[in-house]
């Protein structure tokens, strides 16, 4: 979502991460999203935002594609 510039949030707020509250609202949530080839969502999921996401996960999800 660093590309969510203008308007701002937008797609952000589609895809239901736009922190609204704290500790910075504006923000996205740190989120990792995979899409298919179909243009589906393959994988979602939402981290703490004081954590980053685990690579080894996201990459065994898409191992499986």
């Amino acid at each position: 979502m660093a590309s969510d510039f203008y308007p701002h949030g937008e797609v952000a707020s589609k895809y239901g991460i736009l922190r609204e509250g704290e500790p910075v609202p504006g923000i996205s949530e740190r989120s990792i999203f995979v899409i298919d080839k179909r243009g589906k969502v393959a994988y979602a999921k939402v981290y703490p935002i004081d954590r980053p996401p685990d690579p080894d996960e996201v990459f065994e999800v898409l191992r499986k594609l």
